[in-house]
């Protein structure tokens, strides 16, 4: 044996295996993907959207449920169950749908795995991953016994499915021998079968008391004893018919929550195997498809015979691979295997986001042929990796597809390209020879400037004559230029043409021979039309932003003065009627405009006292001016001997009849006579007054009263409450307590909150107040009225 020959041999192996590990792992993942491409397959058949919605869509429903896009998948799968119309026929599931999802598709009700333990849930995507290799009935049971054997002490599994006439069938088994199997693989429809039971109800029957349970049922076992706790899951295997699966167990006992959550997830995830299990089509004939395989396997391209697989309601739901050529198997993308015999979403990874797999289902309902845009493809060519482009063809052929590559050459490609790229950048390339003065123009120039082709292409010197008049000695200066010293040039200008006028750019450039004169131009031409058009709505729109900023800036500033004039606030804390008054006024930030909040506290002729918040419906000058007539009108009449609520009825015709009044308002209006600390007051539709009083916050409970400008015959009526020494009144405008878009109540504790945070604040602490009630930013004006009784010494 030569040195180095058992290193060698062992590094060999190394590599076989590595190859071996990565095709098993290129195997698992195109299992993966198929189960995935089918249940897109059943979201877009179910609810006519595109592949990228259904795939998100069974990811949003994945993460909602705390499971896997594979357990999705499954579920899926497995949930679609078609309806029966009245005579019978299968048909689609109508949507009607109440739960946000798309239409056609299962409720997103939770499985065992959302609400079960981690561990549970766990094992569940294990098992989902696990379904992806199962191929019959008996490898599915003998997977649910290695998966639910450890962790739920199953010792055994049986698959039953309801058959005609009432009867069950044994369809799969694990940990039951030959013989028993045998005894129980026809079940007739007999009264006290546990199995039979399940399907009836449509509901498990959990079997956990083995002397109660063998006096009501017929068990299955030699002697039944060998099982004594049992468990059997209905399940709808999607295509119309019943499944059962039982789950036995030698030791006795009750089945747990969590088991039950585990048997429930479990069997759940089944039905999405057994629908691909029970609804696959009937072979083709063994002779005919033999045929037709050596038929293509002599084709020189690459090519694919499909039948479809067709769903309850008769709609193709995948197609089977009866034939292929020997290159279809690189172009599918998928392990390199031969297709055939296998379903087409299997070997074909990523076909239900492709444009072709559209294709295949118009094909194979209208008859029409086929043919996909073109798309790049590497290959190996002569050892090297190498870009190929192709296109597909999908042609109908009776009740079958035959799927075709088409292999587009190099030159074909690089038109292609040069095609997109003008489309795509609204641009055409043109040549002029400078010595012959023969010129070539792209198709995508002619359309550019709006020139028929059949005039042909324009002469580099005429191109000036195509320009607005404006742009012409621009143009010819650059033209000029370029002709003489090879001066390259970069020139915007403007054609006339059918669609108006058009804003084009003209770069050109020359080659020169060897003694450095120029003989050709070549260069491009592009419509910048739209960016132009988008450059001038946007300088218009900021001019306009600018003019309009500027006006109601102006207006603010009026409007502030005005309302200053109007509604002076005094300098320090004043004295009405033996009460302490402080006054806070805070206009809006949020707002360009000046609102219509105001107040009013003056003392009467008589020693009374009049207090006075209102707000005005609106901004600007019109609510200033309304806020001037209501503030003055108010005065004016309960100075002349008006009751509280005869100046609101007064106010409110004033509002409805005068032209110059500005919607609604809402106003408190208060009397406080210092004799009896009576305070009286009433209200239009307005935010009721805080009393504190001794450490405790209680809003006064409102008397009726509607806005003002509300109604022609409003209802007002008057309140009283009898302050004592130490009292503290606040009335307000609502934007002290409003945040949009929360209710009104919840400001209202925040501020009975807020005052309650500092019961002994005394006066002169209301900006104390008002940071902690405001926002940073404040979208109302807030006008705050703060009244005090003084304690007595």
């Amino acid at each position: 044996m030569e040195s180095g020959t058992v290193p060698d041999l062992v590094e060999l192996a190394r590599v076989v295996a590595q190859q071996r590990a990565e095709l098993d792992r290129l195997r698992e993942q195109a299992a993966t993907s198929a189960v995935v491409e089918r249940a897109k397959g059943v979201v877009i058949a179910l609810t006519g959207c595109s592949a990228e919605t259904a795939g998100e869509t069974l990811l949003q429903r994945a993460k909602a449920a705390r499971r896997t896009l594979l357990e999705e998948c499954w579920i899926t799968l497995g949930e679609l169950a078609p309806a029966r119309s009245g005579n019978g026929t299968a048909r689609r599931r109508p949507g009607n749908r109440q739960d946000g999802m798309a239409d056609g598709l299962p409720a997103a009700d939770p499985p065992a795995s959302a609400s079960a333990p981690d561990d549970v849930a766990d094992a569940l995507g294990r098992l989902g991953r696990a379904l992806v290799h199962v191929e019959t009935h008996q490898h599915l049971a003998r997977c649910l016994l290695d998966h639910l054997g450890p962790d739920l002490g199953a010792d055994s599994v049986l698959i039953y499915a309801r058959r005609t006439g009432g009867g069950v069938e044994l369809l799969g088994h694990a940990g039951v021998d030959e013989q028993l199997a045998a005894q129980w693989r026809q079940v007739p429809p007999f009264s006290g079968v546990a199995v039979l039971d399940a399907l009836e109800a449509g509901e498990p029957r959990w079997l956990e008391d083995f002397a109660e349970d063998s006096a009501r049922y017929l068990l299955i076992g030699e002697p039944p004893e060998r099982w004594r706790s049992r468990a059997w899951l209905p399940l709808s295997a999607g295509d119309g018919s019943k499944i059962c699966i039982g789950v036995l167990r030698g030791r006795p006992g009750r089945f747990t929550p969590r088991d039950r959550a585990h048997l429930r997830g479990a069997v759940r995830l089944c039905a999405g195997r057994l629908r691909t299990l029970t609804s696959a089509a009937e072979p083709a004939p063994a002779a005919s498809a033999d045929a037709v395989q050596a038929l293509f396997a002599a084709l020189p391209m690459p090519a694919m015979l499909l039948t479809p697989l067709r769903d309850p309601s008769g709609d193709p739901q995948d197609f089977r691979v009866d034939a292929a050529t020997p290159q279809v198997a690189d172009l599918l993308g998928g392990t390199g295997d031969d297709p055939t015999g296998c379903r087409l979403l299997e070997v074909w990874p990523g076909l239900a986001d492709a444009p072709v797999w559209q294709g295949c289902l118009d094909t194979m309902a209208g008859g029409e042929t086929y043919e996909s845009e073109p798309f790049a493809h590497q290959e190996m060519v002569d050892g090297a990796a190498e870009l190929t482009t192709y296109s597909v063809r999908v042609t109908r052929l009776e009740d079958a597809l035959v799927v075709t590559w088409v292999r587009h050459a190099s030159s074909d490609r690089q038109e292609q390209r040069l095609a997109e790229l003008q489309r795509l950048g609204n641009l055409g390339w043109a040549n002029w020879n400078l010595a012959t003065g023969e010129a070539s123009w792209s198709s995508q120039v002619f359309q550019i400037l709006g020139r028929d082709p059949a005039e042909g292409p324009v002469p580099l010197n005429g191109l000036p004559a195509l320009a607005l008049p404006d742009d012409r000695a621009s143009l010819r200066r650059a033209v000029g230029a370029l002709a003489r010293e090879g001066e390259p040039f970069d020139v915007p200008f403007r054609v006339r043409g059918p669609r108006g006028v058009r804003h084009l750019r003209l770069v050109v450039e020359v080659v020169a021979d060897g003694r450095g004169t120029p003989v050709e131009a070549h260069g491009i031409v592009q419509d910048l039309t739209a960016r132009r058009r988008a450059e001038l709505a946007l300088r218009e729109s900021e001019r306009a932003m600018l003019t309009q900023h500027d006006v109601l800036q102006s207006e603010r500033v009026l409007v502030a003065r005005l309302q200053n004039a109007l509604l002076p606030l005094p300098e320090r804390k004043v004295d009405l009627a033996g009460l302490r008054v402080e006054v806070a006024y805070l206009p809006a930030q949020a707002d360009i405009h000046v609102g219509g909040d105001w107040f009013s506290a003056i003392e009467l002729p008589d020693g009374d006292a009049l207090f006075v918040v209102g707000d005005v419906a609106g901004h600007g000058v019109d609510a200033v001016a309304t806020m001037a007539q209501l503030r003055f009108t108010t005065k004016g009449m309960v100075i002349t001997g008006s009751s509280l609520t005869g100046a609101l009825t007064r106010l409110n015709t004033l509002l409805l009849h005068s032209r110059d009044s500005h919607g609604t308002a809402t106003m408190v209006l208060a009397r406080y006579r210092p004799a009896e600390r009576r305070l009286s007051w009433t209200q239009a539709g307005h935010t009721p007054p805080l009393l504190v009083r001794g450490g405790e916050v209680s809003y006064l409970r409102r008397p009726p009263g509607m806005l003002l400008g509300a109604t022609a015959t409003p209802r007002f009526e008057e309140a009283e409450c009898l302050l004592e020494p130490g009292d503290r009144v606040l009335f307000y405008t609502d934007g002290l307590v409003e945040r949009p878009p929360e209710n009104i109540d919840v400001g209202l504790a925040r501020l009975a909150e807020a005052v309650t945070a500092h019961p002994d604040d005394e006066l002169g602490s209301l900006g104390t107040l008002l940071d902690a009630m405001l926002e940073d930013e404040r979208r109302d004006d807030v006008c705050v009225l703060d009244i005090r009784v003084p304690e007595e010494r």
